[in-house]
């Protein structure tokens, strides 16, 4: 029998940190993006006869696996991405937490995977954040955060694992691309899909990501920043990017983004930018938009500019498009004003800079 349970409390397990202060300063100084790790992490168990239980902070250390273990055959596995902000009175503030607990949940269900509930993903985050404040970096970095559970019940057969690992971890991070604010180059993906109608794409998985490597590999191969994929059935349709949501800035004060519907994730930075994009007057549209519109309105000058969006990046123009037929420019090739405009009113808000009105930025007790 399933059992779901209450939110367990989370023990704390500390330990001394293995870097100095000194060394610690120094590593936040240029911290790049996913190479440097806190000294913590949450774990938290789930069974079929137990529900969720055992969740305690514990020193960051390797994770002990069974070679039958159902994610190293099957993939049940889910993540999350979000921040920590330290804002420039020293407050830690952490942005819009509830909608990655509930898009969890929605991976967890599609995923056939038990949801962990909103509670515990909620502490989880939050203790670690406490625990490894030390690792929070000022300025314009901040402290990424990767909840991911996956399936660790020991067994080869093709049906829901019993028993899964719900773990948080984190890491200072700086700017996601290398050029920064500079606009990205993209390559327009036209033999491989990223998900179809009925598939995995509205969750957030591994395998989505896997899948879209490939393509990735491609891009780079022809010089570009990030790959953007068509959809899987007329390979006609923008979707989305490797791993970023994309919006289209029209010259009569429109904005265009491809719409939600199973195939491409929910990102909430793309629904707070549609937020903050219609309270200065856009009328944004969430419509089909295809490649070859794409081309015809670069080219008439209806596209005035373009931007990708997600957690890591934040907002990240779109200067340059490759495609298997040539190349052409959004705008004049460099980020946007609108771009940068929404991307500065984001990140204030983030960091507590600016009022929020919307109650979208949670604090995170001393």
């Amino acid at each position: 029998m399933t059992v779901t349970s209450a939110s367990p409390e989370i023990k704390i397990e500390l330990h001394k940190s293995p870097v100095s202060d000194a060394e610690r300063l120094q590593a936040l100084e240029a911290p790049g993006f996913g190479k440097l790790f806190t000294d913590h992490m949450v774990l938290a168990r789930w069974t079929a006869d137990k529900g969720w239980h055992d969740a305690k902070v514990t020193p960051r250390r390797p994770l002990e696996l069974d070679p039958a273990s159902a994610v190293l055959h099957y993939a049940q596995e889910i993540f999350e991405g979000m921040k920590a902000y330290k804002a420039d009175d020293g407050r830690i503030l952490l942005f819009r937490p509830e909608e990655n607990a509930r898009r969890f949940a929605q991976s967890a269900t599609r995923m056939a995977m038990p949801p962990v509930p909103e509670e515990l993903f909620l502490k989880a985050v939050e203790a670690l954040v406490r625990v490894d404040k030390g690792w929070i970096p000022s300025g314009d970095a901040s402290l990424y955060l990767r909840p991911f559970m996956f399936a660790n019940e020991a067994f080869l057969g093709v049906r829901p694992a019993q028993e899964y690992v719900f773990c948080v971890i984190a890491s200072p991070v700086g700017a996601y691309f290398k050029g920064g604010a500079k606009a990205v180059s993209l390559w327009v993906e036209t033999e491989y899909t990223r998900a179809a109608s009925g598939g995995t794409g509205a969750a957030k998985c591994g395998g989505n990501y896997a899948a879209s490597l490939v393509a990735q590999a491609e891009a780079s191969k022809r010089g570009c920043d990030q790959v953007v994929f068509l959809d899987a059935a007329e390979h006609r349709w923008v979707e989305e990017l490797g791993g970023m949501n994309v919006f289209f800035v029209m010259n009569d004060g429109s904005m265009v983004t491809p719409p939600l519907g199973g195939t491409i994730l929910p990102g909430i930075t793309r629904a707070s930018v549609i937020v903050l994009a219609e309270e200065r007057g856009f009328r944004v549209e969430q419509r089909p938009y295809s490649f070859a519109e794409w081309q015809e309105d670069a080219a008439s000058g209806k596209l005035v500019e373009a931007f990708a969006c997600g957690t890591a990046a934040v907002l990240a123009g779109i200067g340059l498009v490759r495609h298997a037929g040539g190349e052409f420019l959004v705008g004049d090739g460099q980020t946007g004003k609108l771009t940068s405009e929404l991307r500065q009113q984001l990140v204030s808000l983030q960091k507590g800079v600016t009022n929020d009105v919307h109650g979208w930025t949670r604090l995170i007790p001393a």
